[in-house]
């Protein structure tokens, strides 16, 4: 990332805007008429065969400054401008000297600007003049190697300033595609962070204030009927809520103190060791809860147990709130290259539980993106009466399969 300093001392050349401030654009062309007017009145001296200068040579000294005055709103016309001022200055015989500066600096603008092609023609122009007004003059002979040698050396000088120019746009160009790809990671690499910590949040409370939904409802009803089973659900409303805004201030916690290698997880990240949590709030919600383990359990990726966890945890979740079913079944299918979770219940949907159809949902949502983000595949469908959810989740993801997982459509 660019450092802060840095865009303060350059504002102007921010998102790929290159012109100068206005002072240094007053400054440079104050510089520019001193030294063509002083620098051509003192070469004058040795050209005597060029017209001596006078008001007007020197006005035409002075103009190609004033024009690159507008080289930050009209870069065009600058380029252009000095060009055909020197042009002038050219075929009336004015002797050579620094007036070129203005129409360097006029091209290389124009150049940096992204007008290529008119600042090549003013140069193009530029050279004709010369060459015309050398022709005419009958300073250039077929037998004169020393004519031609200057002449040679004039066009490798011209060469040299667009080659330089050129060379300086690339450069620019290149630095602004580097600073907008890094832009753009930045800018994906925040979004992925945002998606995750929505993710979170929402198996998070999703969860937590579903039970809490119930219990509240349990409580209430046995109130005064069984002041003791209403305590219970009080209890597992204060445990939950509890465990909820742990793992809420968590989260949070991490957009508090972004890149920072000190603001570690107080607790550890969720995993296939609290499944039997979610097995127990599940029961105190109502729900019979059958785990089934095939395979060698064992120690998993964390980014796996992670997954692994939201993803019983969401699907119990919607079973706890979409499904009249009282039983649900959470399989685990430990091999050697993937993690298998399949969780299931009887059904039917309850009379208020709505669709679970199309996928839309952001619990389902944020399945597919986990199980994405890993490499793997799932699949959520009505089975039966009931609903089922298959996971795999692959221990040892290849190089390039992140975001390509085999993600089967919600029905």
């Amino acid at each position: 990332m660019d450092h802060p300093r840095a865009r303060r001392a350059h504002p102007r050349w921010e998102g790929g805007d290159r012109r100068l401030p206005s002072r240094a654009v007053l400054i440079t062309s104050v510089g520019l008429a001193v030294i063509q007017v002083a620098g051509t009145h003192a070469a004058q001296r040795g050209q005597t065969t060029a017209h001596p200068l006078d008001a007007f040579g020197y006005a035409l000294l002075l103009l190609g400054p004033a024009v690159l005055l507008l080289r930050n709103r009209l870069p065009v016309v600058a380029c252009a401008g000095t060009a055909a001022i020197a042009v002038v200055y050219l075929l009336i015989g004015y002797p050579y000297g620094p007036v070129f500066l203005s129409v360097v600096v006029g091209f290389v603008n124009a150049i940096l600007a992204g007008h290529r092609r008119a600042a090549w023609s003013s140069i193009g122009a530029i050279y004709l003049a010369h060459l015309l007004l050398t022709v005419v003059t009958g300073k250039l002979h077929w037998d004169d190697a020393g004519q031609w040698a200057r002449e040679l050396g004039t066009l490798a000088w011209l060469l040299l300033v667009v080659l330089a120019a050129e060379v300086v746009r690339s450069r620019i160009e290149q630095r602004e595609q580097r600073r907008q790809v890094r832009a753009e990671r930045e800018q994906r690499v925040a979004d992925e962070q945002r998606l995750a910590i929505a993710r979170e949040l929402h198996d998070v409370l999703a969860h937590s204030i579903s039970l809490i939904n119930i219990q509240a409802g349990v409580a209430l009803e046995l109130l005064d009927g069984d002041p003791e089973q209403a305590r219970t659900a009080l209890t597992t409303i204060k445990q939950t809520s509890k465990e909820a805004l742990g793992e809420v201030r968590q989260v949070l916690g991490t957009l508090r103190t972004p890149g920072r290698s000190d603001a570690a997880p107080r607790t550890p990240a969720p995993g296939l060791a609290r499944l039997g949590e979610l097995v127990d709030q599940a029961r105190t919600a109502g729900l019979e809860v059958a785990l089934r383990t095939t395979g060698t359990p064992r120690a998993l990726p964390q980014g796996v147990e992670l997954a692994a966890f939201r993803i019983v945890q969401e699907a119990l979740t919607n079973v706890i709130r979409h499904s009249s079913a009282r039983t649900a079944e959470v399989g685990l299918a430990y091999t050697d290259e993937a993690l298998v979770l399949d969780i299931e219940d009887p059904g039917p949907l309850s009379a208020t539980g709505g669709p679970r159809a199309g996928g839309s949902g952001s619990g389902l949502t944020g399945m597919r993106e986990r199980v994405a983000a890993l490499g793997g595949s799932v699949s959520a469908a009505a089975s039966g009466a009931g609903f089922r959810v298959h996971a795999e989740l692959p221990l040892h993801r290849s190089a390039g399969s992140a975001g390509s997982a085999a993600v089967e459509e919600m029905p």
